[in-house]
């Protein structure tokens, strides 16, 4: 990956399940949403992560409400979308937009799709596609939610690279290794803007807690060396510290160059409230991070 490629996602991102309910969405709705994608942009963030299961269409809403920043999909599901409908809706889009537009791609879990099996082998067929469409999504224009060896190297190879959820800097720094130098990198790290490290634990549990059912987060959790028993009440307080950035903008700046540190190109930062992702559109917290990260977008 050249250095102009690492230079569209900028050092810091933001990851948002609240941009991605395009076909839901009413009309008031869709306009907030276009409003704070254009607003994001002008704040300096390097990329926009749609989060939530998002699709090509709520991806191209993005797309047509901004004008430089780079939009992943972070990441749409290979059993929600045939490849051949994503490649489609892809080659719609303007020719400027597509050339900033990069497909996240990932496995989901078994407990959440019916007919759940080798997903592995269902990602690389799926690739295949992608590459055998006209126009094909190339491997310049894709990224894998890669968490375990194989499907890093399977990122590695088969796409820009990869973009794990739910990951601490040691993960980071074992991804670096299993990708190689030229891949990129660029995991999503959770934020809670509370000084009250109590609360702020508290929100990071109603979030984490919904995570720890879901087998292919938990196994990854396991190899870096947590036990079942940290996955008990929503999440160990090492468990949270070591997968939040929890306290003020200062403590998220330190947590967010603890992954870049670790081999991390780009963070995409999750701003968790109460009410838990997707809830609302938390444009003041973007804001204060804008502010703090300065010129380190």
């Amino acid at each position: 990956m050249t250095s102009l490629a690492r230079k569209a996602f900028g050092r810091i991102g933001i990851w948002s399940g609240a941009l991605n309910a395009q076909r839901t969405a009413g009309p008031a709705d869709r306009a907030a949403m276009a409003e704070a994608a254009a607003e994001l942009e002008e704040l300096g963030y390097g990329t926009l992560w749609l989060g939530a299961s998002p699709s090509a269409d709520d991806a191209a809403a993005a797309l047509a409400a901004t004008r430089t920043i780079t939009v992943a999909t972070g990441i749409l599901s290979i059993w929600s979308h045939t490849a051949q409908a994503v490649a489609g809706r892809v080659a719609a889009l303007e020719a400027g937009e597509r050339d900033r537009f990069v497909l996240g791609l990932g496995v989901s879990h078994g407990p959440m799709v019916k007919n759940y099996a080798k997903p592995y082998s269902a990602m690389v067929g799926y690739l295949d596609t992608l590459d055998a469409a006209a126009p094909p999504v190339t491997a310049g224009h894709r990224i894998l939610a890669a968490l375990g060896p194989k499907m890093l190297r399977l990122a590695s190879g088969r796409s820009l690279g990869a973009h794990p959820y739910l990951v601490t800097a040691e993960h980071t720094a074992q991804a670096r290794e299993a990708l190689g130098s030229d891949a990129l990198l660029a995991p999503e790290l959770s934020v809670v803007l509370d000084t009250d490290l109590d609360r702020a634990r508290t929100t990071a549990r109603t979030v984490l807690g919904r995570y720890l059912s879901l087998p292919n987060y938990t196994d990854n959790l396991l190899r870096l060396g947590f036990s079942d028993l940290g996955f008990e009440g929503g999440g160990s307080v090492r468990l949270l510290d070591a997968l939040f950035a929890l306290g003020d903008a200062e403590q998220v700046k330190t947590r967010a160059r603890e992954y870049l540190d670790a081999g991390a190109d780009h963070v995409a930062l999750q701003v968790l409230e109460p009410g838990g992702p997707g809830a609302e559109l938390p444009r003041a917290q973007w804001r204060v991070l804008a502010e703090a990260f300065g010129d380190r977008l």
